[in-house]
């Protein structure tokens, strides 16, 4: 009878980063199990990610009192400067027109001044309009760049854990590469054949050293 072919012990593969484990893949009776062990900062990192993430989401278009009350003080700041500006323009306008008249005229009663106060009149009550229409446009500014932030800010949360979920996926599959070639090392050797794993051995530390570049 020929001699029964002994089946391999299984191989578990382990990745080091600075010398702390980071990933482990094992076999516990039938399953193939992968631990990834997250360092303090990462968890950290992650859990706040994640919970600030959740707790922002269900009032993203959501404004308190206190934001309201901070972007109408935009809007005000913006009108205030706005009337400002058009008064400092026309107001001296209207009074060096009356000095005008009365120095010519002796009265503001006459069709002159009339005439070119009617002019000014239309041209503040224009600017008037004009500023309405840019003090609405101000409002929808103030709250899309609010929202804007807001959702900035979820999309940075979600770049943290992706990046993490990321960087774990990465070690991961190297570590269950690093058991694989352990397993096929194993194999071959029970085989009467080595000279294949080299080259998986090889090519495991280029995948490895590739995660890092």
């Amino acid at each position: 009878m020929g001699k029964k072919s002994k089946t391999p012990s299984y191989s578990g593969g382990t990745i080091n980063v600075n010398g702390t484990n980071k990933v482990t893949t094992y076999q516990k009776k039938n399953n193939i199990i992968t631990d990834y062990n997250m360092s303090d900062a990462e968890k950290r990192a992650y859990d706040y990610a994640q919970k600030s993430f959740a707790d922002n989401l269900a009032t993203v278009n959501v404004f308190d009192d206190n934001t309201k009350k901070n972007l109408q003080s935009q809007v005000d700041a913006y009108t205030q400067n706005g009337q400002k500006m058009i008064n400092n323009l026309y107001t001296p306008m209207l009074e060096n027109l009356k000095n005008d008249i009365a120095s010519r005229f002796g009265n503001l009663d006459n069709s002159v001044f009339m005439d070119n106060l009617n002019s000014i009149e239309t041209k503040r009550s224009d600017s008037m309009n004009s500023l309405a229409q840019d003090i609405l446009a101000k409002q929808d500014e103030v709250v899309n760049n609010e929202l804007s932030k807001r959702y900035t800010y979820l999309g940075f949360l979600q770049d943290v854990q992706n990046q993490i979920n990321s960087n774990m996926l990465n070690l991961i599959n190297a570590s269950r590469q690093n058991s694989s070639a352990g397993n096929n090392y194993n194999q071959s050797n029970t085989n009467g054949s080595s000279f294949g794993n080299i080259a998986g051995y090889a090519n495991l530390a280029t995948n490895i050293a590739s995660l890092f570049l």
